[in-house]
């Protein structure tokens, strides 16, 4: 199937998905604990029977059995060399189970490794592991598309379609799993996914896993308005509980079929079924289906730009968008001079403060002598992902450096700029079409700069010819208005203005300039820049270059949004004026953030570990070391109490797994400096025992690994057993620690019976200590049912565990 037939079909017809598999294969005769990939490989019979269910049911598309056969994960059992024959012949099995009009997906998920830069698997090693697998399920000669399923991370969906875009051009399919609050564990948000995925060449997008029908919906509903591709829906038949030691989710078959209809009416084109969903579950939701048309994909929404966690749209009649300007060493010797050093402290400081005066976008460059750009692009890129959440305009005109930055990108950059000189068509436009950028355009030939608005807007035109051969649409431009100094033109500022307006009104392209351009050489240039900008505005100019901090930038912004209407309610100007004094006419000050410098030293060590800074923070606990305070005192009154509030701000939704582990990074390293000192002053030993595994048969830990290191945090002693831990072991390691607390780990719906296994046997064996229980598919009913007490993430393990033991708060 090609990726138009895909397209065509899907715009025809509600495609039916299939549902669980791993159940199923349970069912007839799966253990738990062995590969899952390897026993249907010397049991065939099994699968065939499950995907021939599924397709006498109704499903069109049938994943393959390959789930978990990316390298890391056949690593787990020791079948790391069997990655080829396994997923060739998994492969063939599955077009060996369904009739010829019934279609075949690769099954491509999760490698269970936190990719970079939020961990320790390097990006390019996760496209190559993944593009391992990819070419054996393509050797099989068996596949009609690839399935990229259960994600949590952008960055990983990103880099396993990467990689089947650059072995493959089968249609491809991505799902990510949602957390109640509705983003990723690593705090995606669902539209920043869409965005970067369908620009980066998904055929369709949404999520599988995570919940039941009706809470999907409203994830649907969601991103239908931005959606360029068709929607998917694969969600699990309700919560799971345990009777009888074996897991059941809440709905049957006819209730999740007819609650799935909720998913049609938000928008979903392609619908199955996750945990606990069976062939009778797709034959009801077949049958509730019926002859039900799909809703058309037509975006209402275009022309965004994201990071993980935020996405602005950059159009007409949105609001002004300011780009920072200061990520840019031209005429900065700072800068220059730090970046020569291999240092980006400073990129990120400027990064921090233009995101927290207001910055839409952060204009990213590196065009400087006497450094490797791309290398330093990359490095940039990961740095800046860790400190700031806002989008990133890519600005460079090294092909090298545009890759090396876009690639890396866990989002959707701007990128600026494209012209029509030949070199930058030739080889750039390919590159930042490659990476699906949104463009900006730069009305500049091989011949320099058009004299004219005219010849300006053909050469624009022309640009954009260029690009929409790679799918661009009007809506993915950016128009420069390539402003000039009027102390060398005094007509350069009005060829602009009227540059503008024939974007917005012939057009109906977004624009951009760098502000600061209009006045260079000119005495008071502040003047200058924030009068040209009014004007601007008001011929339709929707977006700046700009230093935010500069005198009366963002005021200016503030207020031509409510005049033209792009503040309709004066929501955004009531809420910057309305708590200042009356300024009659005279400029309002910037506000400024309060500089850490200025902060005692305890207070700046203390903001260092709660914004994950570790090289600061271990810097200043020599400091604070320095000035005489005793270790004991620095954990007790600076480092937990900082810790703590990062859980708040994680249980409130204002910080996300990568700003958690950054947090309990710098805290983990600044205990480690404090602990030989802490031991000279026997002022803390030991903290309480705490016993955590995960259960046998499941082989996922990333969850464990971050309870444990935020327990670590805490002043727990932790014994972590690892994966895939008998009943016996975990209980017997309890008892000779004497452990307070034991702490389980499950992701899979067919392990969660082992966490009864364990309090069983804890009691057999007359340990009588409380035992916390966690994972995607455990809830708090389920934990109640077991006897257990439930974390619903790291730090309400953390919370639970102090709680059950006393321990202040």
């Amino acid at each position: 199937m090609t990726r138009s037939e895909f397209k065509d079909l899907a715009a025809r017809h509600i495609l039916r998905l299939d549902g669980a598999t791993g159940t199923e294969l349970a069912k007839r005769g799966m253990p738990a604990g062995v590969c899952p990939e390897a026993w249907i490989l010397d049991h065939p019979d099994a699968i065939l029977d499950v995907q021939r269910s599924y397709a006498a049911a109704g499903s069109d598309i049938v994943y393959a059995p390959t789930f978990g056969a990316n390298p890391l994960k056949l690593a787990e059992f020791g079948l790391e060399e069997r990655t080829e024959e396994l997923n060739r012949e998994l492969a063939k099995l599955s077009r060996r189970a369904l009739p010829p009009d019934r279609y075949v997906f690769g099954d491509i998920a999760p490698t269970g490794k936190l990719i970079e830069p939020y961990g320790e698997l390097a990006f390019e090693e996760t496209v190559e592991l993944y593009k391992r697998q990819i070419r054996a399920l393509l050797a099989s000669e068996s596949l009609d598309g690839f399935a990229i399923e259960t994600m949590m991370d952008l960055q990983e969906a990103r880099a396993a379609l990467i990689a089947v875009r650059e072995l493959s051009d089968l249609p491809t399919i991505v799902t990510l799993t949602f957390e109640p609050g509705g983003r990723t564990l690593t705090g995606v948000h669902p539209v920043s996914a869409l965005v970067t995925l369908q620009s980066l060449g998904a055929d369709a997008f949404g999520c599988n896993c995570s919940t039941g029908p009706e809470a999907m919906a409203e994830i649907i509903r969601e991103l239908k308005p931005y959606a360029e591709i068709p929607l998917v829906a694969k969600p699990n038949a309700g919560m799971p509980h345990l009777f009888d030691g074996v897991t059941k989710f809440d709905l049957a078959p006819k209730p999740f079929a007819q609650a799935a209809l909720a998913l049609v009416d938000a928008g979903a084109n392609l619908i199955g079924g996750c945990c606990g969903t069976s062939p009778e579950h797709i034959r009801e939701l077949n049958a509730a289906l019926g002859n039900s048309l799909p809703r058309p994909v037509v975006p209402e929404k275009r022309g965004v730009v994201a990071s993980p966690g935020r996405f602005r749209r950059l159009a007409p009649e949105e609001p002004f968008a300011l780009v920072g300007e200061r990520i840019n060493p031209t005429g900065k010797k700072a800068l220059q001079a730090e970046l020569r050093s291999g240092s980006l402290e400073l990129v990120k400081q400027f990064a921090r403060e233009q995101n927290e005066q207001g910055a839409a976008l952060l204009d990213v460059n590196f065009g400087l002598s006497g450094i490797d750009e791309a290398g330093m692009m990359r490095r940039a890129i990961g740095q800046l992902v860790l400190t700031v959440d806002t989008p990133l305009c890519i600005d460079s005109t090294n092909p090298k450096a545009v890759e090396a930055g876009l690639r890396l990108y866990p989002g959707r950059a701007l990128f600026n700029s494209i012209s029509l000189e030949e070199e930058r068509i030739r080889a750039i436009l390919p590159i930042a079409a490659k990476y699906g950028a949104m463009l900006v355009l730069l009305p500049l030939t091989d011949q320099g700069i058009p004299a004219t608005v005219e010849e300006r807007m053909q050469v624009l035109a022309k640009i954009a010819g260029h690009a929409r051969k790679y799918g661009y649409h009007s809506a993915d431009f950016v128009a420069d208005a390539l402003i000039m100094t009027i102390s060398a033109n005094p007509e350069a500022a009005a060829i602009s203005l009227d540059f503008i307006e024939a974007c917005r009104r012939r057009a109906e392209l977004a624009t951009i300039c760098g502000l600061s351009n209009v006045s260079f050489g000119l005495p008071s240039r502040a003047v200058v820049n924030q009068t040209f900008l009014g004007m601007a505005i008001g011929r339709g100019l929707t977006s700046a270059i700009a230093n935010p901090a500069a005198p009366g930038i963002l005021d200016t912004i503030a207020a031509a949004d409510a005049l033209t209407g792009r503040d309709s309610r004066l929501e955004r100007y009531i809420n910057r004026f309305a708590a200042l004094p009356a300024q009659g006419n005279s400029p309002v000050p910037e506000s400024k953030p309060t500089e850490p410098q200025t902060l005692p030293l305890p207070e700046r060590l203390y903001d260092a570990v709660l914004r994950g800074r570790r090289g600061e923070a271990l810097k200043l606990l020599d400091e604070v070391i320095a000035s005489g305070t005793k270790p004991g005192v620095i954990v007790d009154e600076i480092l937990i109490p900082a810790i703590t509030e990062v859980g708040n701000r994680f249980e409130r939704k204002e910080y996300f797994l990568p700003q958690l582990m950054q947090s309990a990074s710098a805290m983990q390293k600044a205990m480690e400096k404090l602990e030989p000192l802490l031991e000279e002053g026997g002022g803390r030993g030991d903290g309480p025992v705490f016993v955590l595994a995960t259960v046998k048969g499941d082989i996922h830990d990333i969850g464990k690994n971050i309870v444990a290191l935020l327990l670590k945090n805490h002043n727990f002693r932790v014994i972590d057993l690892g994966k895939d831990v008998p009943a016996e072991t975990i209980v017997e390691t309890a008892i000779r620690e004497k452990a307070k607390l034991i702490g389980l780990s499950a992701l899979m719906t067919t392990t969660m019976p082992q966490m009864k296994v364990v309090i069983d046997l804890a009691c057999e064996r007359g340990l009588d200590i409380p035992v916390l229980v966690g994972g995607a598919a455990v809830d708090e009913n389920f934990a109640e049912s077991i006897g257990a007490v439930y974390g619903a993430d790291a730090m309400a393990a953390v919370r639970n565990a102090k709680r059950l033991l006393g321990l202040s708060q």
